[in-house]
């Protein structure tokens, strides 16, 4: 993505899957995730779902207001990975699915996979794949607005697994909850995970569906 550079420190559309769309100012560009200033925030894109990239016309630096949390150590080149490790414990916003952010913070990083603490959904395991955005939030400002001491520094007793895949495995026979339930069919006893395929006992029976597919993954019970 080497020709991506030539529009670092100029205003562009960046325009993902499912028709979203962030403008801002281009600040840096990584093997796998670009960053851009909206003026009120800093949002790190991953590559994988971005779809367009567009010049707009430039503004005045008097119109740019300066974010005052980064993730970003201006002497390592730029990574997903890196970005991801260096918003653990920040409070923060991300999307992966659905018309929804989820709000809560990063609290370990593993090998194709990240765990979250939302305070609505409680421990949450995402695969790297299908995070879409993620926005720091500004300093002393809180999911919200709860008190910063209801969140737990170590949310859940569970040890996360090296991968994804096993991390589920890890829960077999647990209540389940894919894609923040929003179809009947995602939400259930996760009953087997075998050679990518998830199986499920919902309401309505049991259903089989590709792991590939799985967004996000909250277990009520943890």
């Amino acid at each position: 993505m080497g020709f991506l550079h030539q529009y670092i420190g100029q205003f562009v559309c960046v325009e993902l899957s499912g028709e979203k769309k962030h403008e801002g100012k281009l600040l840096d560009v990584g093997n796998d995730i670009l960053v851009l200033n909206t003026m009120t925030q800093f949002i790190y894109l991953p590559l994988t779902h971005i779809q367009y990239v567009n010049l707009l016309m430039p503004q005045t630096e008097e119109s740019m207001q300066s974010p005052n949390v980064g993730l970003i150590n201006h002497e390592n080149e730029i990574s997903f990975r890196k970005i991801l490790n260096n918003a653990k414990g920040l409070f923060i916003e991300i999307y992966v699915t659905g018309n929804q952010s989820l709000h809560g913070y990063v609290t370990g990083v593993l090998s194709d996979y990240f765990v979250f603490y939302s305070p609505v959904y409680k421990t949450m395991f995402i695969p790297f794949f299908h995070l879409k955005w993620l926005i720091p939030y500004s300093d002393n400002k809180t999911p919200y607005s709860l008190d910063s001491h209801l969140f737990p520094l170590h949310p859940s007793n569970v040890t996360p697994a090296r991968s994804f895949d096993l991390q589920l495995k890890k829960l077999e026979g647990s209540l389940v909850v894919f894609d923040i339930g929003q179809h009947p069919n995602k939400v259930g006893v996760l009953k087997r995970v075998d050679g990518g395929m998830i199986e499920l006992t919902t309401v309505n029976g049991t259903v089989c569906c590709g792991m590939q597919h799985i967004k996000t993954a909250h277990f009520p019970d943890l």
